[in-house]
């Protein structure tokens, strides 16, 4: 296992990330859940400041830095106890964004990647379907060549960033008689005329915007094809490690920072003439919440040592999200009981928490699809291969 070097510039950059996030993020959370709507001007001042391309080159408005600063990037902003606000920076940066670098055309890179590093563009990622969530190969939006574009018709659910963002990088049957050698990937603008889009009122993740869309005729410029036509299923696998790899990142700090929380409350909060924390039951829950997130911490911090190496990790990728969103779910859970009636107000963050964290088993390949994927590659030996 490799041993993560930070350096000193990483740390002045994480300073200057948590003063950033204090100033322009923390003070309108609760505005933007009680919302259900992020102000898009923040997306314009993390550009700014670089933080919307910090893996991305030099020449599409990035910093091309290493990925231990977008390990500490995911990091800071999961502490700001809004799963909502996290995931919608995290789908912009890693699970969207990614695709337009790999396999956009100059035009399309100058068109929508550049903007989206600036700040000026908000973008999502459009797989889901109804009828089709961890089963890719399953899903029914058709996209049919006819003269220049594209006709999609089809639908899309549980789509972050769906409803406010400016475009989506579509998943789409291009030849629907094949499984996942006719899949293909459309850049298609939210406000194109065909596509419609109907907010998801959710549990958790309130300040986030998640959509179910619909795309009827949609003209696409087939100049908004994502690398080979029928290469998308191919595309898609190897950018969900990023992706589960950053979800993991949240989910754990998610956890630390329930425990922040609540190692605050039990300090300042009394029963039967003492501190909570004076409590051995409570010190020992405690106690072991800190040891598991802390091993959890090593194994992440290693997948993040095989990122920044360019190793296609899907198996520890796997392992990293499985582990981190179980245990998150486990760490808010027994946090929230240490509060008492307190945990389940609104008065109080760890409640929103709570809600946020359940759906880090769902999010970007289930945790059933995440232990046959390490059933995979331990027991029958396969060998995934990044393409």
């Amino acid at each position: 296992m490799h041993a993560t070097e930070l350096t000193a510039e990483h740390q002045i950059f994480r300073e200057s990330l948590r003063h950033f996030i204090q100033k322009e993020i923390i003070p309108h959370i609760d505005q933007w859940e009680k919302e259900g709507q992020i102000d898009k001007n923040i997306w314009k001042k993390m550009g700014e400041m670089g933080y919307m391309g910090l893996n991305y080159p030099e020449n599409l408005n990035g910093l091309d830095l290493d990925f231990y600063y977008s390990l500490i990037f995911c990091e800071e902003l999961s502490y700001c106890y809004s799963g909502g606000f996290t995931i919608s920076a995290l789908v912009i940066q890693y699970m969207s964004a990614p695709y337009l670098l790999k396999y956009g055309s100059d035009c399309l890179k100058e068109k929508y990647l550049a903007p989206v590093i600036l700040g000026d563009m908000v973008s999502a990622v459009a797989i889901t379907e109804p009828g089709a969530g961890s089963d890719v190969q399953g899903i029914q939006t058709t996209a049919v060549l006819q003269g220049d574009h594209y006709i999609v018709n089809g639908s899309k659910t549980f789509i972050t960033n769906g409803y406010y963002g400016d475009f989506f990088i579509t998943a789409v049957k291009t030849d629907p008689n094949a499984r996942s050698k006719g899949i293909s990937l459309l850049v298609i603008d939210r406000k194109a005329e065909g596509v419609t889009a109907i907010k998801i009122d959710k549990m958790g993740w309130h300040a986030s915007d998640t959509a179910e869309l619909g795309f009827n005729q949609v003209r696409v410029p087939k100049e908004n094809l994502l690398g080979v036509e029928g290469d998308g299923f191919k595309y898609l696998m190897g950018g969900l490690q990023l992706e589960r790899l950053t979800a993991a990142i949240h989910s754990l700090t998610t956890a630390q920072s329930a425990i922040d929380y609540t190692l605050e409350y039990i300090e300042q909060r009394s029963a039967f003439k003492k501190p909570l924390k004076d409590f051995q039951v409570i010190r020992h829950r405690m106690a072991q919440l800190i040891a598991d997130v802390e091993i959890n911490k090593a194994y992440v911090y290693h997948c993040c040592d095989l990122q920044n190496e360019g190793k296609y990790a899907v198996k520890e990728c796997s392992i990293a999200k499985l582990q981190t969103s179980e245990l998150a779910i486990k760490v808010v859970d027994e946090c929230l009981q240490f509060f008492g009636g307190y945990g389940f107000t609104e008065d109080y963050k760890i409640a929103r928490l709570y809600r946020d964290v359940r759906v880090g088993t769902i999010i970007g390949g289930t945790s059933e699809i995440m232990r046959e994927i390490i059933a995979k590659t331990s027991i029958d030996q396969v060998q995934y291969q990044n393409k």
